[in-house]
């Protein structure tokens, strides 16, 4: 059974600020908008087949119900739940990694 995909408004957040720094950098709203819009379809995979992607490695003592995978070099982090799977963040790759 499909679960439904929720966004944490830190994950939202930097999809935000993601955006303004491609749109200030490029000038063009239409690579902003491609980078974005592959990120958000990205997690259209992890609607159907959640535990496709590997677990988290920066997560401590993680059980493997956080997970992570990257898109154009920014790493989106999401957790399994029993109903939903949580989007928590997303990176570039350059930034240095959280462990949490």
């Amino acid at each position: 059974m499909a679960k439904i995909i929720v966004w944490s408004p830190i994950a939202l957040s930097q999809i935000k600020s993601i955006y303004e720094y491609i749109l200030d950098e490029s000038g063009s709203v239409k690579i902003a908008n491609k980078v974005i819009d592959k990120i958000i379809l990205s997690t259209k995979i992890i609607f159907q087949q959640p535990k496709i992607y590997p677990a988290d490695k920066f997560k401590y003592k993680n059980k493997g119900d956080y997970r992570a995978y990257e898109v154009y070099n920014y790493r989106i982090a999401y957790r399994i739940l029993k109903d939903e799977i949580r989007i928590l963040r997303v990176r570039h790759t350059s930034q240095e990694p959280l462990i949490y």
